[in-house]
């Protein structure tokens, strides 16, 4: 049942995006002085419609999308036709879609991070693991370590060291208050820049737990677990505490076979027990940070439209950086409506209904990210051409030369299509997924 539910929402996220991708054109049109003949609510044959003005307005048999159809898209003789217009105001209505993508997308991703959340927080917080040659290092600090003040500043979240650490900047010196061993101390610690994040780090990997013995023999050692392993989650459910780890180990049956995911030396592995259930646990000792407990927050207003924008600016680098992984992996990385589905089912499924907001916003940056490449018949084709003739003075190019690159932008758009529309049924009943 639940799956039907995200991909009705799913499919309402998609033609939402669509529709107003269309408004963005029609409204956009008509402010240029362009007649639109008609906006259409999916596509034809048409079920009905109504006349206001010069522009029908149509609701259409197949529901994907909707449509503009404006006077003289590809005739500049007509009158009050877009082919007619300037070339900077072409370029204005072909680009009005793909704006009011990019809005929309801010909105719902705004909306995603306005919404309440929950955050572990205890008395201070674990050291997992050192980073080599860091700064954490050369300061003494060492695994097992709780770091309880920085600067003389509580420590409670995770946050709260990544907060203080990007505050102190690159070559900030930080003073931490430490507990090892019962027993407390302080040292002093200057951020080094990450190459790879861009971001001031101290070289610790943080966590709520670590497991300090394991009996050789038992089920736990045989499984492969080991001391200065932290577990994350069992069977799927996260563990911060001891009374978390106690509930998920008794809800799991005698002779169950039961997945604990750790994190080892900074890196997440995962270990299967074929008897699982508590049982499977003896002869493990596991610290814990005091105090730890759940804590519900909330961004404000202004809090979450600025990460909301900053999300959406920062995505064309995200895009950049995985070109890497889309080449090794363009199964994965290159989607269709179906695959777009699939993906959008396992992220709502393993972390609750409210990402369908992100999902929804994903949706329509990547509809407004897809339709600015430059290639006819998309509206980055369109842009393109109106870029040309706009950098030629208005010099229009040869109506072969626009009609030929439209038969082989199409082209290549259907191939992709089909290309990528096998690949994602393909995954989809071959049962792979994309391990969210």
């Amino acid at each position: 049942m639940i799956v039907a539910i995200i991909v009705v929402l799913f499919l309402v996220s998609l033609f939402l995006a669509v529709c107003l991708h269309e408004v963005g054109h029609f409204v956009a049109a008509r402010r240029a002085g362009v007649k639109v003949e008609e906006f259409g609510i999916g596509m034809p044959p048409r079920l009905f419609a109504v006349k206001r003005g010069e522009t029908t307005y149509s609701v259409n048999v197949i529901p994907i999308g909707a449509f503009v159809k404006a006077a003289g898209e590809n005739d500049p003789t007509v009158p009050r036709g877009l082919a007619g217009k300037g070339p900077w105001t072409r370029f204005g209505v072909y680009a009005a879609g793909p704006l009011v993508n990019f809005f929309l997308a801010f909105l719902l991703m705004s909306a995603f991070l306005g919404l309440p959340y929950y955050v572990v927080a205890g008395n201070g917080i674990m050291v997992h693991s050192v980073v080599g040659n860091s700064s954490a290092a050369e300061a003494g600090i060492q695994t097992g370590d709780v770091i309880q003040q920085i600067d003389g500043r509580p420590v409670h979240r995770r946050s709260d060291v990544e907060t203080m650490v990007n505050s102190a900047g690159e070559g900030g010196q930080l003073t931490l208050v430490l507990l090892r061993n019962g027993e407390e101390l302080q040292t002093t610690v200057r951020s080094k820049l990450d190459p790879q994040s861009g971001q001031p780090k101290i070289g610790v990997w943080l966590c709520w737990n670590m497991i300090s013995q394991v009996d050789e023999g038992s089920p736990a050692y045989q499984a492969g677990i080991r001391p200065g392993d932290t577990v994350i989650t069992i069977n799927g459910r996260s563990v911060y505490d001891d009374k978390t780890m106690s509930d998920i180990l008794r809800s799991i049956g005698q002779g169950e076979e039961m997945t604990v995911v750790l994190l080892r030396k900074g890196e997440v592995v995962s270990v299967s027990l074929a008897n699982g259930g508590y049982e499977s646990m003896l002869g493990v000792q596991i610290r814990w940070v005091e105090g730890v407990h759940i804590e519900r927050e909330r961004l404000s207003v202004w809090m979450a439209a600025y990460l909301g924008g900053k999300y959406i600016v920062y995505m064309p680098r995200l895009i950049i950086e995985a070109i890497p992984l889309i080449i090794k992996s363009p199964d994965l990385a290159l989607v269709g409506p179906i695959g777009a589905g699939q993906l959008t089912v396992e992220v709502v499924r393993s972390s609750g209904l409210s990402n369908i907001l992100f999902m929804a916003s994903m949706i329509s940056l990547g509809l407004g990210i897809f339709n600015l490449f430059p290639i006819p018949p998309l509206d980055g084709g369109g842009m393109l051409v109106a870029l040309i003739e706009g950098a030629r003075r208005g010099k229009r190019l040869s109506p072969r030369t626009v009609r030929l690159a439209y038969y082989v932008g199409t082209a290549f758009l259907i191939a992709i299509m089909v290309l990528v529309t096998f690949s994602d049924v393909y995954r989809l009943i071959s049962g792979k997924g994309f391990g969210v």
